[in-house]
């Protein structure tokens, strides 16, 4: 009979813990789950832990294995960080926020803007354990989107309606160049000399897209569905994710993926919403959470977005 080896040209190894960079079609024996186990290409959406309160209208940052919201419609100083499988309630913002826009890391990261009442300029900085003040922006705003560092970030768009465009370098905000389309509850990512901004509303909801080279906003490729209140943090410049939303009439569940070019339609969400709290790391590692959902209020489910090789139990019967 022919054998693995023979046929693979490699043995099954047996390992204690999974690999942490399996190769595509690698299998191996988990001796301690006891389970036979093998990388994967897959696209999908699957379920994550839910929120511990539910809400919409925020900001996020980080990435689907360790995320971080704050803030909520009614302005709030709730903060939750994310493993990658449950929510954590941690300490709260210094000033409640709703509408805020953020970026960074979970260890660190920026709460920009918002609005509590009137569109604020406050920003906020958290270092994994603790909210303090940053310098604040020169545009009071809600609604906008975000990109970079704690110490190398760039804040766009917003309510009232606004194309300005900001990049703060740890201390200070310093307005550049603005966008060529003023909008708000728009989706970003990427970083300070390399960002990207799509979706969001300006006269009316749109699906136009533009990117940032550190000097100057550029119009590009378009999405294919129009939609604003969409998720922020959607990746990089050349990898995005952009999830749910609402249309002029109704949530959208429709995702679509960014590849540095253009947009192409992707695998919907289980649950339609718009107003829902991002992380990624890129377009093919990603996570949404809560939102204003369907048939209403905010729900407190997580799910996150995987493209790539995944590590699958193989069931052997």
């Amino acid at each position: 009979m022919t054998t693995f080896k023979e046929i693979r040209g490699t043995d099954i190894l047996a390992l204690s813990s999974d690999p942490s960079n399996p190769e595509g079609g690698q299998i191996w024996y988990n001796s301690s789950s006891g389970t036979l186990k093998g990388s994967q290409y897959s696209s999908a959406w699957s379920s994550g832990g839910n929120i511990n309160t539910a809400r919409a209208f925020g900001a996020g940052a980080g990435t689907q294995t360790a995320g971080l919201i704050f803030g909520s419609p009614s302005p709030t100083t709730a903060s939750e960080s994310y493993n990658g499988s449950a929510w954590t309630t941690t300490s709260s913002l210094i000033a409640a926020m709703a509408q805020n826009a953020g970026t960074g890391t979970q260890t660190a990261a920026l709460g920009i803007g918002g609005y509590n009442p009137g569109f604020s300029s406050t920003v906020q900085s958290w270092n994994g354990s603790a909210w303090t003040s940053a310098g604040a922006l020169n545009t009071g705003r809600a609604g906008a989107s975000a990109a970079g560092t704690q110490t190398s970030a760039l804040a766009f768009g917003g309510q009232p309606q606004t194309g300005a465009t900001e990049k703060f370098n740890g201390t200070s905000w310093t307005s550049v160049n603005s966008m060529n389309t003023a909008r708000r509850h728009l989706g970003g990512g990427g970083t300070q000399t390399a960002a990207l901004g799509y979706a969001g509303y300006d006269t009316n909801v749109t699906a136009a897209t533009e990117s940032y080279n550190g000097t100057s906003w550029t119009n590009i490729n378009s999405m294919n569905t129009a939609r604003f209140y969409i998720n922020k943090n959607g990746g990089i410049q050349t990898s995005a994710l952009a999830a749910s939303g609402y249309t002029a009439t109704a949530a959208a569940p429709a995702a679509e993926l960014w590849n540095g070019t253009s947009w192409t339609n992707s695998t919907i969400q289980t649950t339609a919403r718009y107003n829902m709290y991002g992380a990624a790391s890129s377009g093919s590692s990603a996570l949404i959470a809560g939102g204003s959902g369907v048939p209403t209020g905010s729900p407190t489910a997580t799910e996150e977005w995987t493209q790539g090789f995944a590590t699958k139990t193989i069931t052997v019967s």
